[in-house]
């Protein structure tokens, strides 16, 4: 029994020694979403006013804050990137209003057929809106243009941690793809009087 009982020891031994060697994959850098290869959306205004609204509750069902790119830092990297001012009596002010992302859970297949499948567990619905407003010097506005991207994408039930970064970070791109074109179209059209 002796015998028995120093080969369990050293068994064990072996695995809390090996488990502890096992070395967990770095995780995956993302890159900052920059707009600067685009050309600048020069306005006849002398300064711009950039501004966040939304605030994250950081909490579930909210994920937003968990992504490796938060929706909001992106929208404002886009307004630094894009918005030029050219000079001007006016200001331009520029609110991102919405930043979300919610996670919603998904039913999965019940008994032992669930048990064989491989379900999408949650769906990630996500939400961002940008607002510019032209002021005039006496605090009035004078123009306004919005947009609002929607994006969602669901998960496999088995993803991995940095499968669904890689997914979180593919939702921030898009939204900000939609805005990036549907803002241009709105401030070529409601801005005239103010393009450079």
């Amino acid at each position: 029994m002796k015998s028995f009982d120093r080969f369990l020891l050293l068994l064990l031994t072996f695995f809390f020694i090996s488990s502890g060697c096992v070395n967990t994959p770095p995780r995956e850098i993302f890159p900052n979403l920059r707009y600067s290869h685009f050309k600048p959306i020069s306005l006849a205004v002398n300064s711009v006013e950039i501004n966040v609204s939304y605030v994250s509750p950081k909490r579930i069902p909210n994920v937003e804050h968990k992504f490796p790119i938060v929706p909001t830092k992106a929208a404002s990297n886009w307004l630094e990137d894009r918005i030029r001012p050219s000079g001007g009596t006016d200001s331009l002010r520029a609110t991102v209003t919405r930043g979300s992302v919610v996670e919603v859970e998904l039913p999965r297949t019940p008994g032992l057929k669930g048990a064989f499948l491989v379900d999408q567990s949650e769906r990630y619905d996500g939400e961002l809106e940008i607002v510019l407003e032209i002021i005039d010097p006496n605090g009035r506005r004078r123009a306004m243009v919005s947009s609002r991207a929607v994006r969602s994408k669901t998960v496999a039930e088995d993803s991995t941690l940095s499968e669904r970064e890689e997914i979180w970070f593919r939702i921030t791109e898009a939204m900000m793809n939609d805005l990036n074109a549907a803002l241009e179209r709105q401030i070529s059209k409601h801005f005239v009087i103010w393009r450079r």
